[in-house]
């Protein structure tokens, strides 16, 4: 599992190298981001581990992989993690978008942390943006 995460790491597709250039080396308001992280039995995209926030980038192959995504982002969100998911079109062309709702569940981390098993966890919770306008500086 982990040469596979070493193998997609070396080979990201164009929006997950832009996602990266802005989530690594603390770049995004000093919130470590780790990319190609094995959380058995999955490899997401890009976490945070200090507030437990996952970020997915989707390219078409998951059109058809619906069901299996949304599984995956149950178990995810079972263990703790928030997952935010976003197309690849969406990265590439609204990157700050994606950017200011990636810095929006960095500071308002859901709270309470869901408890063990996933019981009264709302799912759709997860997923959600507060709407709330910030201020987010992308200057490297």
């Amino acid at each position: 599992m982990r040469s596979l995460a070493r193998t997609l790491r070396s080979g990201m597709t164009d929006a997950e190298r832009r996602l990266w250039y802005y989530l690594r080396a603390r770049r995004l308001e000093g919130f470590k981001f780790r990319r190609q992280v094995v959380i058995e039995p999955y490899i997401v995209d890009f976490v945070c581990i200090d507030v437990k926030l996952i970020v997915e980038a989707d390219g078409s192959q998951h059109c058809d992989r619906r069901d299996a995504d949304e599984e995956r982002t149950l178990y995810l969100e079972r263990r703790g993690y928030r997952v935010l998911r976003f197309w690849n079109h969406e990265i590439l062309n609204s990157t700050t978008d994606v950017l200011e709702h990636i810095h929006g569940a960095l500071i308002d981390p859901l709270t309470p942390t869901p408890l063990p098993g996933g019981e009264g966890l709302d799912p759709g919770a997860a997923n959600e943006f507060s709407g709330t306008a910030r201020t987010l500086n992308l200057e490297p």
